[in-house]
Order: structure tokens, then C-alpha cells, then sequence
């Protein structure tokens, strides 16, 4: 089963675990990095947890997912229509001020991953801002179901080389999410520069 069909079947499931997770302190980076009624890309917005809260602090939120039935539930949640589409499918034409992809580009085979951000990064407007989040380590790998790259700082360094993004800060975070304490998340913001 695909990644993104596991996020179909188990959709309800997934929303529930994760709509109210409190990740709030996450925020503040990324946030303060932008100007007010800046154009946010939720990448991967699963619930629609974060686009929900970038949507009250007053953003103009475009929210994609790849998953079909999340997408649903997201923008049941959000009041507004979420795009099903993967982020290589992602309209480049629309330019944004700051690219949210919370525990989401982790689903992107590390090959793919330079490509990936490249595409991403072209969205962006220059100074633009770019959060991302990755399970901590170096591996790939399925987990119940799923295909993770887990990633550190050195390999986040190698993905983004080619794109004009550079890291601006990274720092290490613990899940949330009840018994999952023990789970390590490496956390960056990434600037758009100049090519």
C-alpha cells in the first residue's frame, strides 16, 4: 500500500490523532518571519490543523495534500478548499511569502527530496520563509505503513544545495503527541535567496 492510500483508508483515525495537537511553539519562527497577510502554502496540510491557526493569525492560506480523504476532512475543518495534489504538482505560477511543511516532505524519498525542494523553493518569493520537519536520524524507511526519510542538519544541507534556499536555524524537538515522547523531530526554517 502507498503512502498516500494509507492516509486515505485511515483519514478519520489520523485527523483525531492530530487536529489538536498542540504545536503552537512551532510557530513562532516561521510566523515572525512574515509580513502581515503574507501568503502561506500549508504543504501537506493533513488535518488542516496549522492552515486553521495561520488562518485566524490573519494569512492568505493555500492548502495542499496529497491524500484525497484528508484533504476532505481538512477543509471541512477550515472552511475553505483544499487542493489535492502532490508537491510536484504544485502550480508554480502562484508565488508565496512563506511555505509551511510541518512533518509532511518526511514522505519524499530522500533521491527525490533536491527536486522536491527546488520545486518548493520556486514558489517562494525571494526572503521568503520555509518551514520544514523531519523525524530526526539518517535513515528510510516503512513504518506502519508508511514511507519516512528521516533526516539531520548535514543531510538537510545536501537536499536544499541546488535550490536558493539556505537554513536560517534548525533546532531539535520532542512529539507532542501522548506516547510518542520519545520521538525526535528536527525542525528548520529556510530563507529563499537569490540564485
Amino acid at each position: 500500500m502507498s503512502t498516500i492510500a494509507f492516509y486515505d483508508q485511515h483519514s478519520h483515525d489520523f485527523f483525531e490523532s492530530t487536529v489538536n495537537a498542540d504545536v503552537s511553539e512551532l510557530y513562532q519562527a516561521f510566523v515572525a518571519q512574515l509580513p502581515s497577510n503574507a501568503r502561506v502554502l500549508d504543504a501537506g496540510c493533513g488535518s488542516g490543523r496549522d492552515s486553521k491557526a495561520f488562518i485566524q493569525l490573519g494569512f492568505n492560506v493555500t492548502a495542499i495534500d496529497a491524500s484525497a480523504e484528508l484533504a476532505k476532512a481538512a477543509s471541512d475543518y477550515i472552511g475553505q478548499h483544499v487542493t489535492v495534489c502532490t508537491f510536484d504538482e504544485i502550480d508554480t505560477s502562484l508565488q508565496f511569502d512563506g511555505i509551511w511543511a510541518c512533518a509532511s516532505l518526511l514522505h519524499v524519498e530522500a533521491s527525490a527530496l533536491p527536486n522536491t525542494f527546488e520545486i518548493l523553493a520556486n514558489s517562494l518569493v525571494n526572503g521568503g520563509v520555509f518551514y520544514c520537519s523531519f523525524k530526526y536520524g539518517d535513515q528510510e524507511r516503512i513504518h506502519n505503513g508508511r514511507f519516512f526519510t528521516d533526516a539531520n542538519e548535514s543531510l538537510l544541507e545536501q537536499w536544499i544545495q541546488q535550490t536558493g534556499l539556505m537554513i536560517k536555524q534548525t533546532w531539535v524537538t520532542t512529539d507532542v503527541r501522548s506516547g510518542r515522547e520519545n520521538e525526535k523531530w528536527l525542525n528548520a526554517i529556510l530563507i529563499k535567496t537569490l540564485k
